[in-house]
């Protein structure tokens, strides 16, 4: 009986611990920025990479089924609670990341940019 309560709580452990949100396999890197602060969980990720690829939550997607599937994820969740991180390869253009941040406002989602610190 012991034994059964072990494993039932380890099960409940590693799926509370488990990323739901596993975009690790792509490829970007962050632009540069100064004065930045921490962000809070999200419930969605978007990323951009060097191929200008776009992909939410780590699988990849249209930028015209982007809001509804943004939407989708966030729910009925009050201010506060909506934020999207946003990874955008640093050399994308802005032709490619503009409808994505207009499909995140039209969701409702309150964007956090991801870049690192400026090089001294």
């Amino acid at each position: 009986m012991a034994m059964g309560d072990i494993a039932f709580n380890l099960l409940i452990f590693f799926v509370i611990l488990a990323r739901a949100q596993d975009d690790s396999h792509l490829k970007w890197e962050p632009a540069e920025a100064s004065n930045l602060e921490a962000s809070d969980h999200s419930r969605a990720s978007i990323v951009v990479d060097k191929e200008n690829d776009l992909y939410l939550n780590g699988q990849k997607i249209g930028v015209g089924q982007l809001a509804g599937e943004v939407e989708d994820l966030l729910g009925d969740l009050p201010a506060g609670e909506r934020t999207v991180l946003l990874k955008i390869h640093s050399e994308t253009l802005a032709q490619r990341f503009e409808p994505v941040l207009e499909a995140v406002s039209e969701a409702g989602g309150e964007l956090v940019h991801i870049v690192e610190p400026e090089s001294q």
